[in-house]
């Protein structure tokens, strides 16, 4: 998890760039961000985003006096501490309101009551660890296909993992869905994308991503960061959701 704070207004509106994780904001700030999810709705306050949120490059966030609690949870433990499938996600965003009703409003008030980000943190991984030990997890099967995945950089072949579990593709396909949200091909390609993207941001070159990463030539890449971010690999380095991770998520 990583707090920010950002006292006056941010500039300009911020591209959200996909990653593979549900994303948890907890707002208590001043003022409630705003989240355009490219679709027309418009979002306030807290809420919950299945992995991949932001592709196409259309979703926007927006706010001032913001300060918030960011929480990237692993699809396999989303499910036990949302009490909500992440197929119900997928990779759009919901309301915290809607999924936890009054209790969203209890977090932020205790949130905004804590002195320190230490206590913030404390008092997030607390709640965390609650909610995950009163709801069941996915299948252990579902939980390491997706850990071979994001251990291969979105590399290992979808007709591995069905022969390694010794399922079909069509039964992968289906339980990893209903228990991720999105599709093991999928979650690949998203996987293979964060990789590729971050290493741009860390100023590697794009022909030597593109060898390295999977892709079968940059023009692929260029492609594949494209329909992902809607920015092109030259743009999508100096994107403020991309920059920051250094920092608010350190390796």
């Amino acid at each position: 998890m990583a707090g920010f704070r950002v006292p006056g207004p941010l500039v300009g509106d911020l591209r959200v760039v996909p990653h593979p994780a549900v994303m948890l904001i907890l707002e208590f700030g001043a003022k409630s961000p705003t989240v355009d999810d490219g679709a027309g709705r418009r979002l306030g306050g807290s809420f919950v985003a299945g992995p991949g949120f932001g592709s196409g490059g259309g979703v926007r966030a927006w706010g001032e006096h913001v300060e918030c609690v960011q929480v990237r949870l692993s699809p396999v433990v989303a499910r036990a501490v949302l009490g909500a499938c992440s197929a119900d996600l997928g990779s759009g965003v919901v309301t915290l309101d809607d999924l936890w009703g009054g209790e969203a409003a209890r977090v932020r008030e205790r949130l905004s009551a804590a002195p320190t980000w230490r206590e913030r943190f404390e008092l997030v991984d607390a709640l965390l660890v609650r909610r995950c030990r009163t709801r069941p997890p996915v299948e252990p099967e579902v939980a390491w296909a997706w850990k071979r995945i994001v251990a291969s950089g979105g590399l290992v072949r979808v007709e591995h993992l069905a022969a390694e579990l010794g399922w079909s593709r069509k039964r992968l396909w289906s339980r990893f869905r209903s228990g991720i949200g999105v599709p093991p091909k999928r979650a690949a390609r998203l996987v293979r994308f964060d990789r590729a993207v971050h290493r741009l941001v860390g100023g590697e070159g794009a022909a030597s991503v593109a060898a390295d990463g999977g892709y079968f030539d940059q023009p692929h890449l260029h492609r594949d960061v494209m329909a992902f971010t809607g920015a092109t690999p030259v743009t999508v380095v100096g994107e403020p959701f991309l920059t920051v991770d250094d920092r608010a998520w350190p390796v």
